[in-house]
């Protein structure tokens, strides 16, 4: 019906209850980004995330489970964008996103207790305007497209690189290698 947001997703001919607040959207982007878990895993969070009785999901239709989790998280039928670079990571740009979110809300999503369906916070997300947010993500598609930036957008990506580039998260076993990789140099260099 027009208008409506979903609260339970059709499974195997049978409807399945989630739980359609964007707080469990962001939970299941969250370990989409964790280096440690495979895609077999990821997979298992976001089924067990969004569906409020996963258990009752016969494992024949946990594959279905699955793709009808991805629709609804990717906003249905909602339009957007198809590009396949990455702009943003949830948790990176969390005070940026949050920040742009509730100025298109009009009010703190965050606030404890009260209840943001998933698509709500998404189109909050679709409109957000001219801010530090799309100041941000405009540089990273345009360096991601190879695209030469402007002379303001790079005084802005000089003054603001820590913001602006994304972080790569590394596994506990990278995070390691790469810590005695930083070990050994300062060691090479602790005489000097």
């Amino acid at each position: 019906m027009i208008g409506e947001l979903p609260q339970a997703l059709e499974i195997g001919g049978v409807m399945y209850p989630i739980n359609s607040d964007y707080r469990y959207a962001l939970l299941i982007f969250e370990a989409y980004g964790d280096p440690e878990l495979d895609a077999g895993d990821k997979a298992a969070v976001c089924v067990n995330c969004l569906f409020r009785q996963p258990e009752s999901i016969p494992p024949e239709l946990i594959e279905e489970a699955y793709e009808q989790a991805v629709w609804f998280l990717d906003g249905g039928d909602m339009p957007h964008g198809t590009s396949k670079v990455k702009t943003y990571d949830w948790q990176q740009d969390e005070s940026l996103i949050f920040s742009a979110v509730n100025n298109v809300a009009k009010r703190e999503v965050r606030e404890p207790g009260v209840y943001t369906h998933w698509w709500t916070f998404l189109g909050y997300f679709m409109e957000i305007g001219e801010g530090i947010l799309s100041t941000v993500i405009h540089i990273r598609k345009k360096q991601a497209k190879g695209k030469p930036l402007e002379k303001y957008e790079q005084e802005y990506l000089a003054e603001n690189r820590s913001l602006v580039e994304l972080k790569k998260r590394l596994s506990d076993e990278e995070q390691a290698e790469y810590d005695a990789e930083e070990a050994f140099v300062d060691s090479l260099f602790k005489g000097c």
